[in-house]
């Protein structure tokens, strides 16, 4: 038997683009963390909903939780609203003058030209490649 189809992210979310709130969509790296009554309803939690909580032990951005879970972003968006509106999600929206820092922004690309290549090079500030070692 081959492998099941995908499920569609619209059944996932009822058809529904943003939670049950009429507030703006979940910012990318709005941080969630499940709470003590999300952790104690793992039980009776359904599929999608079960393995964000769970997911969401320890913090993290809604980008990362869409990427570890393998599921659209507007899905996880929708549905760490439902989690939060029903207790069993906490969610930290930072500061938006944090988020529009130019430093931070900078942090951000200093921190990945640092990271190697597969070759083991290391990006020059111009974008092409040096030597690592």
């Amino acid at each position: 038997m081959g492998r099941a189809p995908a499920v569609r992210p619209f059944l996932l979310t009822a058809g529904r683009v943003s939670g049950s709130g009429a507030a703006p969509p979940l910012p990318v790296e709005t941080q969630v963390v499940a709470t003590p009554d999300g952790l104690s309803a793992l039980r009776s939690l359904t599929f999608e909903r079960r393995d964000i909580v769970a997911a969401c032990r320890r913090p993290q951005s809604v980008a990362e939780l869409a990427a570890r879970l393998r599921l659209h972003l507007n899905v996880v968006r929708v549905l760490a609203e439902d989690l939060c509106t029903a207790g069993q999600l906490a969610v930290h929206v930072p500061d938006t003058g944090t988020v529009h820092d130019i430093s931070v922004l900078r942090r951000v690309i200093d921190g990945l030209r640092a990271v190697p290549d597969s070759r083991g090079s290391l990006p020059d500030s111009r974008g092409s490649l040096r030597d690592s070692g």
